[in-house]
């Protein structure tokens, strides 16, 4: 029989490091695309811009998943809805495997990016059950797992796509989606629904939420600012890194997502301090250090020590602005955990589609100037934020 998690009582840790892996298997289907898109534009003939509509799909997809599919973790059995999710991410990813036709891929990644929505499932559920004072570590492991996800995704599709084409990390994403829900099936436990209602209810009450919560807003506002500018840099970082003087390949272009690995051993650690330091000096620490990377970014753009210190610094001050402001937003209503969570992801998402296409058009019209000054105004904007505001 399987156990049942009571709120505030505990986690068990063989859980949350199996839940952190599934996670980062999982939200890898957001990035096997960037990559890649300099390949893809060429094997179907369209332009970068079109190319670059793929990231941008599954970016939106992903915040309607947030807002539409999370919620129902507060109303009905989590593990039904993983299972499911998982099932339409196995037909999705397949699909684009097979696609032929640029407009077929960006449904498939519509599909993709709102199934993928299920590590927004897990961070709840570590938010939830786990001790007070566990909560922020806890959450900052699941993240780590999700940031593991998202850096692998960029170094296998990469090696993959140079040698094997562009499509193989897709055949294998929809393998591992089918195993993904056999792991589930035997290691998630009871869980105690925090709703009792109907779905028009539930959805009215993550409005109310948002509504009667000013600090809720401005946390998950100023968070979605930093990662459109998080994700300016992964939208383009193909096209330039395939033009002189690097003409890299995908193989080295995925490798570069390596370089996260100082975001993910960040987040890791900033938990242990959010309440010591405060969700106001994360936030302002992080976009002064991603303003920075932008600049390296920029005035060393042509060689590898720019672009690799860039990366490593914009993902330590991603880290430390989502899961600063994330953790204050899920200590808000911990009785709405999972709607919270809504809130505050699809906020985020929505700012990382919205980085995702101005970066797009940025490197249109105006190529990496243009790109590191867009990435450049989002945090920038994020801070002034921060600057005026109490949390």
């Amino acid at each position: 029989m399987k156990q049942t998690l009571e709120e505030n009582k505990g986690i068990p840790t063989s859980l949350l490091w199996t839940l952190a892996a599934i996670a980062g298997i999982s939200v890898a289907n957001l990035y096997y695309n960037q990559p890649l898109l300099n390949r893809i534009s060429e094997d179907l003939h369209i332009s970068e811009f079109t190319a670059n509509l793929i990231p941008m799909a599954t970016q939106i997809g992903y915040a309607a998943g947030l807002l539409f599919i999370i919620p129902l973790g507060d109303l009905y059995k989590r593990l039904n809805i993983i299972i499911v999710c998982f099932l339409l991410l196995a037909a999705s990813l397949l699909g684009i495997a097979i696609a032929r036709d640029i407009r077929f891929i960006l449904l498939a990644s519509l599909v993709t990016g709102v199934c993928s929505v299920m590590p927004q499932i897990f961070i709840p559920i570590a938010a939830q059950f786990s001790r007070p004072e566990q909560k922020a570590p806890n959450v900052g492991l699941l993240i780590s797992g999700l940031l593991t996800g998202i850096l692998g995704s960029r170094v296998v599709s990469g090696i993959l796509g140079e040698y094997w084409g562009w499509r193989t990390i897709f055949y294998l994403a929809s393998g591992m989606m089918l195993t993904c829900i056999i792991i589930m099936i035997k290691i998630l436990p009871n869980m105690p629904s925090n709703f009792k209602g109907s779905y028009t209810e539930l959805m009215k009450s993550v409005f109310t939420l948002v509504r009667r919560n000013a600090t809720l807003r401005l946390v998950s506002f100023r968070a979605g600012l930093c990662f459109g500018c998080f994700l300016a840099l992964w939208a383009c970082l193909a096209f330039k890194m395939s033009e002189a003087p690097f003409h890299a390949g995908n193989n080295i272009i995925g490798m570069l997502g390596l370089c996260g690995i100082a975001g993910a051993l960040t987040a890791s650690h900033v938990g242990k301090y959010v309440r010591r330091l405060g969700v106001r000096s994360f936030n302002f620490i992080g976009c002064c250090i991603m303003i920075l990377a932008w600049c390296i970014l920029y005035f060393l753009q042509n060689s590898y020590v720019g672009i690799i210190a860039g990366i490593i610094l914009i993902d330590i001050g991603m880290q430390c602005i989502q899961i600063s402001n994330q953790t204050c937003a899920l200590s808000l209503e911990p009785h709405a955990s999972n709607r919270v969570n809504t809130i505050f992801m699809t906020t985020y998402f929505i700012g990382g589609a919205f980085g995702t296409f101005l970066a797009g058009t940025a490197w249109h019209h105006a190529g990496w100037g243009g790109v590191a000054l867009t990435g450049t105004c989002l945090a920038g904007f994020s801070l002034l934020i921060t600057l005026f505001a109490k949390h």
